[in-house]
């Protein structure tokens, strides 16, 4: 399992009955998770104070119920290795609909991964353009900026690409070589591919079910195959690497390893990874599951 473990302003905090208790730069929230089908003995306090709490209903989506809780607040992140002066990257959260703040705090496995990857291309004196495809909020945008990458930052909604600009903004990368589109994924790609555009990584992290800007539908057990293959065309002659996220429990770690064989090794080389994504739990042994992720890379790269 790949472990979201470098927070020091997130922690999950306890699991029980459904919800998991986390605290998010001292705030802690509770919120509705499908994984958790245990019981605890929640002696945490913070079961009792929730700053907020989610409320799921019985008959689909729920609402916040608020105790004392700001309307937005700051999360920071510190991105590298042991090894190297950490970059922070820092978020602006609020509470929206469906649960979510702003962030998936597991991600972060990912962020270390890709920040170190194309950091160490740049070292060689090589640029690297990065690709970021349903890129949310700007989490995977904002870490391979602050390695040092060209991103293409692409999402179907006007509202995250701006608040993935103000999260940029907040992490000091204002001036990063970032481009901010409003756009239909898919769309995007096939004429970035007709215009000869060509990216040295490809990240992308599709939604179980959305529409494009103009009423497109993406169901992802049917798009997302076709989808992987179509982004290995746009893919430079020497990448370095392609990242699939997937909350959807039918794409299991193994079939994005699976899709990233037939679609991007076999043209390519390298070799193909994956593996389910995870939060500990404090002061437990436990790591909770949070989706999974399908990674390739190029051979130099080991």
């Amino acid at each position: 399992m790949w472990t979201a473990d470098r927070w020091t302003e997130y922690k999950v905090l306890d699991t029980s009955d459904g919800e998991k208790l986390e605290s998010w730069a001292g705030y802690r929230l509770i919120r509705p998770d499908p994984q958790v089908i245990w019981t605890s003995q929640k002696k945490d306090r913070g079961w009792r104070r929730p700053n907020a709490h989610y409320h799921r209903s019985a008959k689909g989506g729920g609402e916040w119920e608020f105790f004392d809780l700001p309307e937005t607040w700051e999360l920071c992140y510190p991105l590298g290795d042991e090894d190297v002066s950490s970059y922070y990257i820092t978020f602006r959260l609020k509470p929206f609909a469906f649960k979510h703040t702003g962030v998936f705090p597991e991600q972060a496995a990912n962020w270390d991964w890709s920040f170190r990857l194309i950091r160490d291309r740049i070292r060689e004196g090589r640029q690297v353009k990065v690709l970021n495809l349903f890129a949310y909020t700007g989490g995977a945008t904002l870490a391979a900026a602050a390695a040092g990458a060209e991103v293409t930052h692409v999402d179907a909604s006007k509202g995250m690409v701006a608040w993935a600009k103000e999260n940029a903004a907040l992490s000091g990368l204002s001036d990063a070589h970032i481009r901010w589109l409003v756009d239909d994924c898919r769309k995007f790609v096939e004429r970035e591919i007709r215009r000869g555009s060509r990216y040295d990584a490809v990240i992308m992290d599709p939604p179980s079910y959305g529409r494009g800007p103009k009423g497109e539908i993406w169901k992802i057990e049917d798009s997302i195959y076709p989808f992987v293959k179509l982004c290995s065309d746009i893919l430079s002659d020497d990448p370095l690497f392609m990242l699939i996220n997937s909350y959807t429990t039918g794409l299991q770690a193994g079939v994005l390893k699976y899709m990233l064989d037939l679609a991007v090794a076999s043209r390519f080389g390298g070799h193909s990874a994956a593996d389910e994504l995870g939060l500990r739990v404090e002061n437990s042994d436990l790591i909770l599951p949070a989706g999974a992720s399908g990674r390739w890379i190029c051979d130099t790269v080991r």
